[in-house]
């Protein structure tokens, strides 16, 4: 394999860890906000409930376009070094 393909490749894993890595630390942050905040078990069960119903329309898609990119750029890749 080709030295600049696999520099793309390496690139391209590292710009999706980071956006999940991103994408973990906001989550990470609004616990922290949560926690200082104080909770009682109301708040946590009515957070918890919108979090089930939140999560799927905006972290998953946001997982599923960070990785179809990924992987879609690695297809191209791999299809450029290969003609």
């Amino acid at each position: 394999m080709s030295l600049e393909l696999l520099i793309f490749l390496a690139i391209l894993f590292i710009v999706a860890l980071v956006g999940t890595l991103f994408a973990f630390k906001q989550e990470e942050n609004k616990m922290k906000k949560y926690e200082k905040d104080g909770d009682t078990v109301e708040d946590e069960l009515k957070r918890s409930l919108d979090y089930e119903k939140s999560s799927l329309k905006s972290n998953i898609p946001i997982q599923l376009w960070i990785y179809t990119v990924t992987i879609i750029l690695s297809i191209v890749a791999f299809a450029i070094y290969i003609f």
